[in-house]
């Protein structure tokens, strides 16, 4: 067998045992919806929107790498065209929340109608309305990530240079495009939890941050296949220090912009706005937020800091798995207090979930990776590239 059948047969390896996984977390899936409903659809929540966040990432990545360029997204290409072909299996997975939207969503609930400040948003929060926002996004980002693959793989037949200009100017406004309907996505599907309070830095400060958990991913993913032909030939530490300051930068930006949001609604201390920062500092969820600032800023930002860290596979890969698994914490602490207040709650099924849906999702995501070249071969800009040992 040849080295990239090799890798192939591992990669499908990992499908089938992601899809085990999925599996045994669907069945307990169904145990935990039998036995407490409500319970259930909010831990649901919580874990769809961060593997959507994932698939949505890997999109936006792959959007920024056709319009900037740079060897930092070669070697990373083939990943984030995978995860953004999941995005059709997402939007399969969204319809359990589209069907039992009264029980995660107090606007949709008739005693809304006696609530002045959510009647005077019902142009926008109304069921029919968030249902065809929801399957136009979908169609939008599947689209994208559509034609997007497909022209990737007709310049590795072609080796026409044409295609690379034409992926850059579908990029371009796409990035713009994405922005807008993430920002709308994230409003409807999180925000709208609680309908009395809003931000207008919420929709682009969640966008940064499933692009951070993206990057971890795929720069993890990228490190572990690395150690195998065909992408060992390719990948030298020049490709892991960039996406190393990548993460970096995407990191301190998601910082920034929530310590500005953060500074800027406790400063001004209006009733329609703090409730959510106090909902979250409080009963418990404060020990939650020091870990985020700790472990999702101040730990990664000292670390990306070094070159050694950056330019060394297996460290950069420790970084990658702290920060993937420290995003799943930040997205429960936004996501749960609506339903909870004052009081931090841990159910089982907050384990379970995530589990299921990350199981599917990599099963999806596999699959994919497999259907295509790991290198984009014809991308001519891959000769030429300087050979530097990879260190582990």
């Amino acid at each position: 067998m040849t080295p990239a059948g090799t890798l192939t047969a591992q990669i499908g390896g990992w499908e089938r045992k992601s899809l085990v996984v999925g599996i045994a977390g669907v069945l307990l899936s169904v145990v935990a919806f039998l036995i407490d409903r409500e319970q259930f659809l909010r831990s649901y929540l919580f874990a769809y929107l961060y593997w959507t966040g994932m698939a949505l990432g890997c999109l936006a990545i792959l959007l920024l790498h056709h319009v900037v360029g740079g060897k930092w997204g070669r070697m990373i290409r083939r990943l984030c065209e995978a995860g953004a072909r999941t995005l059709p299996f997402m939007g399969l997975l969204l319809i359990p929340v589209l069907l039992n939207m009264t029980t995660l969503y107090p606007w949709t609930r008739p005693e809304a109608a006696q609530d002045a400040n959510i009647q005077s948003k019902t142009a926008y929060l109304n069921v029919p309305f968030f249902i065809g926002r929801a399957i136009c996004y979908f169609a939008i980002w599947s689209l994208y990530a559509y034609v997007l693959s497909k022209w990737s793989n007709a310049l590795d037949r072609t080796k026409d240079e044409r295609l690379v200009a034409k992926m850059r100017a579908v990029s371009a406004p796409g990035l713009v495009v994405f922005t807008l309907t993430t920002t709308f996505a994230f409003v409807d599907w999180i925000m709208s939890l609680e309908p009395h309070w809003f931000s207008t830095i919420y929709g682009v400060m969640f966008m940064v941050g499933e692009m951070l958990e993206s990057f971890a991913f795929v720069i993890a993913l990228m490190i572990i296949l690395s150690r195998k032909a065909p992408l060992k030939e390719y990948i030298t530490p020049q490709h892991f220090h960039d996406l190393g300051n990548l993460m970096f930068a995407f990191m301190v930006l998601w910082a920034y912009l929530s310590f500005s949001q953060f500074l800027i609604i406790w400063a001004g201390n209006l009733p329609e706005e703090i409730p959510w920062y106090i909902s979250r500092l409080r009963g418990g969820w404060g020990w939650v937020a020091l870990t985020l600032v700790v472990f999702h800023f101040a730990v990664p930002f000292g670390l990306l800091l070094m070159r050694g860290v950056k330019r060394r596979a297996e460290r950069l890969l420790r970084v990658c798995l702290l920060l993937i698994a420290v995003r799943l914490v930040d997205v429960y602490w936004i996501t749960e207090p609506a339903f909870y207040g004052q009081r931090l709650r841990i159910h089982w099924m907050d384990f379970i979930t995530p589990v299921a849906v990350g199981g599917l999702w990599l099963a999806m995501f596999f699959w994919q990776l497999k259907e295509r070249a790991l290198v984009p071969v014809g991308d001519l800009r891959l000769q030429g590239a300087p050979r530097e040992t990879v260190a582990f």
